[in-house]
């Protein structure tokens, strides 16, 4: 069966709250290998999250602007339905070793069913970004370690990170 979908057009779906250095670093290691890359941010709105939806995206599209074959959207839903949706025929997915393998592996098997048109993707995490967290993220920024966080995340959003912690721990 022939696909409308492009192979060309790839789709990295996450939550991005914040963006890491290790998405950064999938985001710049996909968008070499295809010709058009959409983050697509996911909206939960069963989590809560430290940024909105429009500061992620912010967020990511200041850290991306060397990258002009990257754009960054919005999504609600499944991720599988916001690929086939936007044309890309690949989901890409970033797995930390002994992190992620499990539930990235149900999640492409469930994709699969719903949808066998799209393939996934898994790009490895380089070793220096293999146990960077949000959460990890979030406990340092909360205990007021700015300087340590341009270890993990891009240095262009530390301001923004401490500000928006510093915000939540004085309401």
């Amino acid at each position: 069966m022939l696909s409308d979908l492009s192979p060309t057009k790839a789709v990295y779906t996450g939550s991005f709250d914040p963006v890491t250095l290790g998405h950064l670093h999938i985001i710049e290691r996909s968008a070499k290998l295809y010709s058009s890359l959409v983050v697509g941010v996911g909206v939960n709105s069963a989590k809560q999250s430290l940024f909105n939806i429009e500061e992620r995206i912010e967020l990511i599209q200041r850290v991306t602007t060397h990258l002009p074959n990257v754009t960054v959207q919005a999504f609600d839903g499944l991720a599988v339905d916001f690929v086939r949706g936007i044309g890309a025929k690949v989901m890409v997915r970033g797995v930390r070793p002994l992190m992620d393998i499990a539930a990235e592996f149900t999640m492409m098997m469930a994709n699969r069913q719903l949808d066998a048109d799209i393939e996934t993707v898994f790009l490895m995490a380089d070793e220096v970004y293999a146990h960077v967290s949000s959460t990890l993220i979030k406990q340092i920024a909360s205990q007021g370690h700015g300087r340590s966080l341009e270890r993990f995340v891009p240095s262009e959003i530390v301001s923004s990170l401490m500000e928006k912690v510093r915000s939540y721990q004085n309401s």
